[in-house]
């Protein structure tokens, strides 16, 4: 039977060096399922595979979008699916990478269809976010869907307003929409999940945050500070540059809480992953043992 083989884990790990090595060990190909590595126009920040490594292996969903576009994981849901229906006219397995859990959820188990939202619905949010801050819209959400108010991270404001959106677009609350379907696929999933000793993971993290600075993090993230309030460059790397370059914070500052939120995304990550018990764990220097593993369910 074709399979999905589903290397992720959190940020810093390893995903993308073992994942080529595992697509050239059974000659196949990777799909991305990174958040933000879909967008073109975010190569650093985004620790978007080297040209070397593009040149192993074919990639996709990777820099297939634009900071512009209005993208999500029910989009990405329907392009995947196409394109594994291609790939697997090839090859007998393909490799999906990355550490957005709910895009790697929408491939594996499905995620509910949600109407699309009216851009006057979702202009007058963000006006009402940028004008009078999270708090107004927590409140709406509390009225509108008292359960997405007690269920969802309160904190992020990505969710917050895909909360809003469907619950002002339908007039039903956006926790009535989740069901929790998990469609079944016509292919075969195995899901590899890499771990490591946290203080070894923390300083993967501060290293790769110091080679991003040096690749050119902080010029990158200058090009599209003029465009600081898209939803797309709401993400770490780039929203602590943003308040350096508007006089809040130090650009030493800055660099230390880039390193600091990437751990804090990484544990919430691993606390994300815990809850799926089809996930086998490994060291991502386990090589020898995650093929073993892998050959003995295909």
């Amino acid at each position: 039977m074709k399979t999905l083989i589903v290397i992720l884990g959190p940020t810093g790990i390893g995903k993308t060096d073992l994942s080529i090595d595992i697509a050239l060990e059974f000659k196949t190909e990777i799909i991305s399922s990174d958040s933000r590595q879909v967008y073109k126009e975010l190569k650093i920040g985004t620790a978007v595979p080297s040209d070397e490594q593009l040149k192993k292996v074919k990639h996709y969903f990777i820099g297939n979008k634009s900071i512009y576009d209005y993208y999500n994981a029910s989009m990405f849901e329907f392009e995947v699916l196409e394109k594994l229906d291609e790939l697997f006219q090839i090859h007998h397995q393909v490799v999906m990478t990355g550490g957005s859990g709910m895009y790697i959820n929408a491939i594996c188990d499905g995620i509910d269809d949600l109407p699309t939202i009216d851009q006057e619905i979702r202009d007058e949010l963000l006006r009402q976010f940028k004008e009078q801050g999270l708090e107004s819209l927590r409140m709406q959400l509390k009225l509108l869907d008292p359960i997405s108010y007690k269920t969802i991270d309160l904190k992020n404001p990505k969710r917050i307003l895909k909360a809003l959106e469907v619950s002002l677009q339908t007039g039903k609350p956006y926790s009535s929409f989740l069901t929790e379907p998990h469609k079944k696929r016509n292919f075969n999933i195995i899901k590899i999940g890499l771990q490591r000793n946290r203080d070894e993971l923390y300083e993967r993290i501060n290293l790769r945050v110091d080679e991003m600075v040096k690749e050119g993090l902080i010029e990158e993230a200058r090009r599209f500070y003029k465009d600081r309030n898209l939803n797309s460059l709401n993400t770490v790397g780039y929203k602590e540059l943003f308040e350096h370059f508007d006089g809040q914070i130090s650009l030493d500052k800055a660099i230390e809480l880039i390193k600091r939120n990437s751990r804090h995304y990484a544990k919430r990550q691993i606390s994300w992953f815990g809850r799926d018990k089809e996930i086998t764990w490994f060291n991502p220097n386990d090589f020898a043992l995650i093929v073993d593993f892998i050959k003995s369910k295909i």
